[in-house]
């Protein structure tokens, strides 16, 4: 075989490293733009006389993952395959609060919590809804949240809510010694924690605190894994129902744009409003 001559050679090394620089170029400039919405107002599920408004995005494709990631250090929190956070005007009240698993210390409360359920096992399953667990979901819907929509969900909603999703997810399974599903915890996995989605208990045991041992359990998870923290949503200090998240300390809370530590006296009475020239939100 006759050799090729060396400017041959050149031409075609230059030629491929043209092909390749262009590849990346190309990829670079058809990467999709994200877009995000605002919904129209909608009465607020948290407290009463007040409306709420999400900024929206839709989380697919490759980025999922990333884009979920440096949202939910953003404040932002999943539904499905959306990503959202609330935009009211003229409100502050929803927060976004997560745990320092690694400073964590239950307080006497938790530590009976955790002792009362020392039988319970938590069991990470794969996003596929069940009839069981839609069982559990419907019991705990009619006994604690009877005027709200989620009670109105039917099977095929209960599944899209599971297993539509497009980054890491499991559902934690909850059972007691003879196999009977008593809690459940749709959870997120993140590059520094877990997010949990949604949980829901048996209502008939509502004196064993499993809402309360769920967490505790993502927190011993977390350590398991070597993540921070575990994100719990939004803290509402005026509302009843999600006041209860700052009860786990060390707590972090998304204000001013920096996520910081949660004090002792903003727990009794709630942060001081954030003045409308705060710093943009961090997502570190």
């Amino acid at each position: 075989m006759r050799p090729r001559p060396a400017c041959a050679s050149a031409r075609l090394t230059a030629t491929a490293g043209f092909r390749n620089t262009t590849e990346r170029m190309l990829q670079k400039s058809f990467r999709r733009p994200q877009f995000f919405y605002t919904t129209a107002p909608l009465p607020c599920p948290y407290l009463e006389d007040r409306l709420e408004r999400k900024l929206v995005t839709e989380l697919s494709g490759a980025d999922a993952e990333a884009l979920h990631d440096r949202l939910s250090r953003a404040g932002f929190r999943r539904s499905h395959n959306i990503a959202y956070a609330p935009v009211c005007p003229g409100c502050q009240a929803c927060i976004p609060i997560r745990i320092n698993g690694r400073a964590f210390r239950p307080s006497r409360t938790q530590r009976r919590v955790a002792a009362a359920n020392a039988a319970v096992e938590g069991f990470e399953v794969p996003p596929r809804a069940t009839t069981e667990q839609f069982a559990l979901f419907q019991r705990y819907q009619a006994a604690r949240h009877a005027d709200g929509d989620m009670a109105a969900m039917g099977f095929y909603d209960f599944r899209a809510m599971v297993e539509d999703t497009p980054i890491e997810t499991c559902m934690v399974e909850f059972r007691d010694p003879d196999d009977t599903l008593v809690a459940a915890c749709l959870t997120d996995r993140l590059s520094d924690g877990l997010s949990a989605v949604y949980s829901f208990f048996d209502p008939r045991h509502s004196a064993r605190s499993l809402g309360t041992f769920m967490i505790l359990w993502l927190v011993r998870r977390a350590l398991a894994l070597d993540l921070p923290h575990v994100y719990l949503g939004y803290w509402v200090p005026e509302s009843r129902k999600m006041a209860y998240k700052a009860a786990f300390r060390p707590a972090e809370i998304l204000w001013g744009g920096q996520w910081r530590s949660l004090t002792s006296a903003e727990v009794a009475r709630g942060p001081e409003p954030v003045p409308p020239h705060a710093e943009p939100v961090s997502t570190g």
